[in-house]
């Protein structure tokens, strides 16, 4: 698949280990965009409320994380110039994940927060524990140090303490163990997964993949250190203020500090697109450059409700439209276009490897259907941004017509994830 200057010494990992984790992802999209469409009254109420739980986790855990853990499978070797540590590992990863977390949702959903949601919080953590052991163990067995894999090990490592909070907080709601009810504690648990798992995983991964597929020279190490530095700074001031100095504006600190390392991640790119040797740019790439501009819109939110609350006021829409612009608009729109950059060619290795030099094969880009990639990307963002509409103006009718958009555009995408994975040897 990916390509390093010692490229002999890796080993890829089996498609067998990898290709579940995009399916199960991919039909997490599905489903989350149908529960959006007949939920779409609880995008007027609390953040807390049943379903949008339930939603916000189809999409936390079914499509970023399981679409993540199955990417970073096929990377780290790469990364760390050696093989994944096991195999085994990473089906018992997939296995337990893929347990837990329709059982989770199902007992959000319902909120009914009884054993099918105490088991499916237990599966989650260990599939994560599985992945953190899976990690370790091929970077201990390397004796490659990069600046991607330690992105890569922090942010499991934050996505450990996101779940095991996770976890306590749901059993808090039947067995007292905190202080404080859990919709105290429901940013904590929020923030640590958003920036200690996404934010930081998608800076390390992005910041490799995006020169990588842009074929561009740049690279400015530094640069991802203090990146790497500034977002964990910004998460352990968050953590310490959360518990000693819970006051609105003094959460503006860590806010600009993430600010700060999405403006300098956003100047890595610039120069990785200026720098480029591909001068053209395909459409994936397109919708993964653009993902990165959709950062704005939650930080933008994040600030105008910490002034808000400043001065007493809360406002729904606003803590609502954070969300879904992170789980809808960023985290989606990397992954739309990561996808279709990544996937083909585990896909093409799958079924070509053994039959290259017997005749012509086809790229692995004509593996997926160029028109219907586009169809989806018009569809998404359509959808996006007339639901994030509906939210602010509570108008339901916009919202539903925004979910349609965006089952569709979900629908688009599993075709042409299926149409892959489908695909039947070609030689000429």
């Amino acid at each position: 698949m990916f390509q390093t200057a010692n490229s002999s010494q890796v080993k890829n990992t089996t498609h067998k280990v990898i290709i579940p984790f995009y399916v199960y992802a991919a039909i997490s999209l599905l489903a989350a965009t149908i529960l959006l469409l007949f939920s779409t009254e609880a995008f007027t109420q609390h953040s807390f409320h049943p379903h949008t739980l339930a939603i916000t986790h189809v999409m936390a855990l079914g499509w970023g994380t399981m679409m993540i853990l199955g990417a970073s499978h096929q990377l780290v070797p790469v990364l760390i110039e050696g093989k994944l540590f096991s195999n085994t590992l990473a089906i018992l990863s997939f296995v337990t994940a893929g347990a837990g977390i329709p059982l989770l949702v199902y007992s959000f959903y319902v909120f009914n927060l009884g054993w099918p949601a105490w088991t499916g919080g237990i599966l989650i953590n260990l599939a994560i524990l599985f992945y953190i052991i899976n990690l370790a163990g091929s970077m201990l067995q390397s004796k490659k140090e990069n600046v991607h894999a330690i992105f890569i090990f922090s942010a499991a490592a934050w996505l450990l303490l996101t779940t095991l909070v996770g976890f306590f907080l749901m059993v808090n709601f039947t067995q007292l163990i905190f202080t404080q009810d859990s919709v105290h504690y429901l940013s904590l648990h929020a923030h640590l997964g958003i920036i200690g798992w996404f934010l930081l995983m998608v800076t390390g991964v992005g910041s490799r993949l995006i020169p990588m597929f842009l074929i561009s020279k740049y690279n400015n190490e530094k640069s991802l250190w203090i990146i790497y530095f500034l977002i964990n700074a910004a998460l352990f001031i968050f953590i310490i203020q959360f518990f000693f100095f819970p006051y609105p504006l003094f959460y503006l600190v860590p806010a600009f500090i993430i600010l700060l390392s999405l403006t300098m991640f956003g100047y890595f790119c610039y120069k990785a697109y200026k720098e480029r040797i591909r001068k053209h740019v395909d459409k994936q790439m397109k919708i993964s450059l653009l993902s990165i501009f959709m950062t704005a819109l939650p930080v933008f939110f994040l600030i105008v409700i910490l002034f808000l609350l400043y001065f007493s006021k809360q406002n729904s829409q606003l803590v609502l439209a954070y969300g879904f612009t992170i789980f809808f608009g960023w985290i989606t729109a990397i992954i739309l276009g990561m996808t279709f950059k990544t996937l083909p060619f585990i896909v093409w290795n799958k079924v070509y490897h053994a039959k290259a030099g017997l005749g012509k094969t086809p790229n692995p880009k004509d593996l997926f259907s160029e028109n219907i990639f586009r169809g989806m990307g018009i569809f998404y963002l359509s959808g996006f941004f007339t639901f994030a509409a509906g939210i602010l103006f509570s108008n339901d009718l916009l919202k539903k017509s925004s979910a349609v958009l965006l089952i569709i555009m979900a629908v688009l995408y599993n075709w042409n994830i299926f149409k892959m994975l489908f695909h039947k040897p070609i030689l000429k």
